[in-house]
C-alpha cells in the first residue's frame, strides 16, 4: 500500500502535470533518440560506481523507466514519487516484469524525505531529468540525504543549470522567450506539460556541492546535451543521423571537462558521503 506525505504547491503542481499525462508518457518519449541517449548515458554513469546487489532510493521515479533499469541489473529500488498516475504505472510495469521482489514503491515528496516509510539505509540516492528543478527548496531536500545513505554511499542527481549552451543560441533563430529563460530565474520560471503549469529553478553544480561539501566528496561531473542537442528538438536524430553520432562521439570526449560540463541541458553530479 503506499503511503502519502503532503508536498509543497508547486511540486504537487507538477505531479499533477505529469499524472495527467502518465498512462502515455512513455508512448510520448519512447521514440525519441535523444532522451534515449540521455537514459543510457545516465545509467552509464551511475553503473560504473555502483557496487553489484546494491539497495537504490530514486526520487521521482516516475513510471518506472529507471527502476526497472537499475532491478533488472540486479539491484534493490525504493521508488517515490508524488504524482499518483506515475506510481500506478510504475506498479504495474513492475509487476508485469515480475520485478516485485526488487522494486517497492512509495508516495513521497522530496522535501519531505524525513518522513519516509523505507529509510534505508541505501547505497544510492538517484534523481533523474531534472525532477528536483520542481522545487525551489533544494538546500532542504540536500541536507536530508545523508541520513538515508550507508557509510560510503554515493548520491546522483540530473539538474538543469542556470546556462545552456543550445538554449542561448536558439536567440539566432528568434526564439528570445526560450533563448533567456534561464536568465534571471532566482524566482523560478513557468514551465507547462500539456496545459498544466508549475515552476521549474535552475541550480549549477555549485549551489550542490557548497551545500554538501562537509558530508560528501565529489566523484565527477558530466555535461549532459551541451554537444547533442536538447531532446526537444524533435526529429534532429532522425533527420541528421550523422550528424547526430558525429555530436555524440564528441560529447563524450568533452562531457567531464571546462567549459563543457557546466553548459549543457542538463549535468550529471555524484557525490561520495565521507
Amino acid at each position: 500500500m503506499m503511503d502519502t506525505v503532503v508536498s509543497p504547491v508547486n511540486e504537487t503542481k507538477a505531479a499533477e502535470a505529469f499524472s495527467w499525462q502518465s498512462v502515455v508518457f512513455d508512448d510520448l518519449y519512447s521514440d525519441n533518440a535523444i532522451i534515449q541517449y540521455k537514459r543510457e548515458r545516465v545509467r552509464s554513469h551511475v553503473l560504473q560506481y555502483l557496487p553489484e546487489n546494491s539497495h537504490i532510493l530514486e526520487l521521482n521515479s516516475g513510471t518506472g523507466e529507471d527502476a526497472i533499469f537499475f532491478a533488472g541489473k540486479g539491484h534493490y529500488v525504493h521508488a517515490t514519487d508524488i504524482s499518483q498516475g506515475m506510481q500506478e504505472q510504475l506498479m504495474w510495469k513492475v509487476k508485469a516484469a515480475n520485478l516485485n521482489n526488487r522494486i517497492t514503491n512509495e508516495l513521497c515528496s522530496y522535501t519531505a524525505l524525513g518522513q519516509i516509510k523505507n529509510k534505508g539505509p541505501y547505497d544510492l540516492i538517484f534523481s533523474n531529468f531534472a525532477g528536483l528543478n520542481c522545487t525551489d527548496e533544494l538546500e532542504k531536500v540536500l541536507k536530508s540525504l545523508s541520513a538515508l545513505l550507508k557509510p560510503n554511499g554515493m548520491v546522483t542527481l540530473v539538474i538543469l543549470p542556470k546556462f545552456c549552451l543550445w538554449e542561448t543560441l536558439l536567440l539566432f533563430k528568434g526564439k528570445f522567450k526560450t533563448a533567456f529563460r534561464r536568465f534571471f530565474s532566482s524566482n523560478g520560471r513557468t514551465a507547462h506539460v500539456e496545459g498544466h503549469y508549475f515552476r521549474c529553478w535552475y541550480y549549477n553544480p555549485s549551489y550542490i556541492t557548497k551545500r554538501l561539501k562537509d558530508q560528501f566528496d565529489v566523484l565527477s561531473i558530466e555535461g549532459l546535451c551541451t554537444i547533442v542537442p536538447p531532446s526537444y528538438m524533435e526529429g534532429f536524430a532522425e533527420k541528421h543521423p550523422l550528424t547526430f553520432t558525429f555530436l555524440k562521439k564528441w560529447e563524450d570526449r568533452l562531457k567531464s571537462r571546462w567549459p563543457w560540463k557546466y553548459i549543457g541541458d542538463y549535468y550529471i553530479i555524484s557525490l561520495r558521503k565521507k
